[in-house]
């Protein structure tokens, strides 16, 4: 059981910290805390990808962004062991394609995803030598609306069947598990270097766990409002789901950042920071 006594933190003269989530039910349990163990902080929920723009233009101080995301700038630090990651089937990223994967020339992104889009570019490249030309889907649309040759979707979305009969459906987790072995990390909550953060990188970790406690009725409020059973919802979160970044994350995570630089998806010299650590290379030893 959680102490919520360490919860109480010394006044601040400095404005309210500025926090951004993702919007999806993958995020719930990161945040469900939030108001409890940062109750001074203020919360932002948005799309990945614009949460990204929203702390690379300094609208936020700490955001749950596209692990992509953190290798594109030095002076960006990760500065919690809470996270967004899947050990196999992830059941929310998915990729829906209308002809063989060695097949496939055009590709329709989700426009609220980076990471995933990177890495079903990394996976085709790598697998099939496939280099297709790239569409946006925007958030409103569904694949239907889209004739590329296979389809990126990600979020709550990605969780509902489909009536259109594919050559391949691709769950990315599963694709990236059984092809490494490791498990993948989609999001993570960064900073930039020297933002003062006034104990919210403890908050953010606490704030996991008080989620994690409450999983299951996070499940039963938000399942109705997604179309999904209690049942499929809460099987999400706990067995699809990880939120904790342990060194076999971290392994994951090394790999996808020494992948995305050697396909031109991160910059050459880019390094994975975490706050008061040492920086992570992207080069793995073996």
């Amino acid at each position: 059981m959680i102490d919520r006594r360490r919860h109480h933190r010394p006044a601040s003269t400095r404005p309210p910290v500025r926090i951004g989530a993702v919007s999806y039910l993958n995020s719930k349990p990161l945040i469900e805390g939030l108001a409890e163990t940062a109750p001074e902080a203020s919360l932002l929920l948005d799309y990945p990808s614009r949460l990204a723009d929203e702390l690379a233009a300094g609208r936020l101080d700490v955001a749950l962004i596209p692990s992509i995301e953190a290798f594109a700038d030095p002076d960006y630090e990760v500065v919690s062991d809470a996270c967004v990651a899947a050990r196999g089937p992830v059941l929310s990223v998915k990729l829906y394609s209308r002809v063989d994967p060695g097949a496939i020339r055009s590709l329709a992104l989700d426009e609220g995803s980076r990471t995933s889009a990177a890495l079903v570019r990394i996976i085709l490249e790598e697998r099939y030598a496939v280099r297709p030309t790239l569409r946006p889907l925007p958030m409103g649309s569904s694949v239907s609306d889209s004739e590329a040759d296979a389809v990126l979707v990600i979020g709550d979305r990605a969780m509902h069947p489909l009536d259109e009969d594919f050559a391949e459906v691709w769950d990315l987790g599963e694709v990236w598990s059984n092809w490494t072995g490791l498990p993948f990390v989609f999001a993570m909550w960064v900073t930039r270097k020297g933002v003062p953060l006034d104990g919210i990188e403890d908050a953010l970790r606490e704030a996991r766990d008080v989620g994690l406690e409450r999983v299951v009725d996070i499940a039963r409020r938000e399942s109705d409002s997604l179309g999904i059973s209690r049942d499929t919802a809460e099987k999400y979160l706990t067995q699809n789901l990880h939120f904790h970044l342990s060194s076999a994350e971290r392994s994951g995570l090394r790999l996808f950042h020494q992948l995305a630089i050697q396909h031109g998806l991160a910059p050459e010299h880019s390094r994975l920071t975490f706050r008061e650590a040492a920086p992570v290379p992207a080069t793995i030893a073996g």
